[in-house]
């Protein structure tokens, strides 16, 4: 079974830039759409963006035009570039599938936003 590791979190300041990556044990690539979440404190985990395996993207209204995912299926590795962050996009990042699977969730990596 494929697991997903996180990480390339951290703190930054707002409007600076963090590259997230997402790496699985395994082969991603008959995994047909790949998705990053976030759950900020006191707040239900929310998709923020998801890649299907022909390339296709989907973002949230509220990263649009910031974030951007990528896969590289050789690599078996999802991305998610955010740029121009903000203190509301403070939340631990988890990647999972789309729709998502219970045995994909990790520990996923937090990202702190200061103002």
């Amino acid at each position: 079974q494929v697991q997903l590791v996180e990480s390339g979190g951290g703190l930054v300041q707002a409007g600076g830039s963090l590259r997230l990556s997402c790496a699985a044990s395994g082969s991603i690539f008959s995994i047909n759409v790949m998705g990053w979440y976030r759950q900020a404190p006191g707040k239900q985990r929310e998709l923020v963006a998801s890649i299907s395996r022909s390339g296709t993207t989907y973002a949230a209204d509220s990263v649009k035009g910031r974030f951007t995912i990528s896969r590289d299926n050789a690599k078996n590795t999802v991305y998610l570039q955010m740029d121009s962050l903000k203190p509301e996009d403070t939340a631990v990042y988890y990647c999972n599938t789309r729709p998502q699977l219970s045995y994909y969730w990790g520990q996923g990596t937090q990202v702190t936003v200061s103002s």
